[in-house]
């Protein structure tokens, strides 16, 4: 009877241990996943960071006026173009 309680606790003992490992081994595993999400997140703050700075950038009225002189050739309206228009009466 000892022999067979030797053997069962020896079988569970090793169970345990490889239970033990196996958990060790998941745990590094979602470690490195949580690792690896958090320096994805940390990258996309910086990129947001970016894009909202290249969009008040883009955005700013000197530059969208600078474009539309140098590129469309528009001039900025003075008095003496401004042509008014009047709706004609009997």
């Amino acid at each position: 009877m000892t022999g067979r309680l030797c053997i069962f606790l020896s079988m569970l003992l090793v169970g345990c241990a490889l239970s033990v490992v196996s958990a060790q081994y998941r745990a590094r595993s979602l470690f490195i996943e949580l690792e690896r999400a958090q320096t994805a997140a940390r990258q996309l703050d910086v990129d947001w960071a970016q894009l909202q700075l290249d969009q008040s950038t883009l955005g700013k009225n000197a530059r969208i006026e600078e474009l539309a002189r140098r590129d469309l050739g528009m001039m900025p309206l003075t008095a003496a173009r401004t042509q008014y228009l009047t709706v004609g009466g009997k």
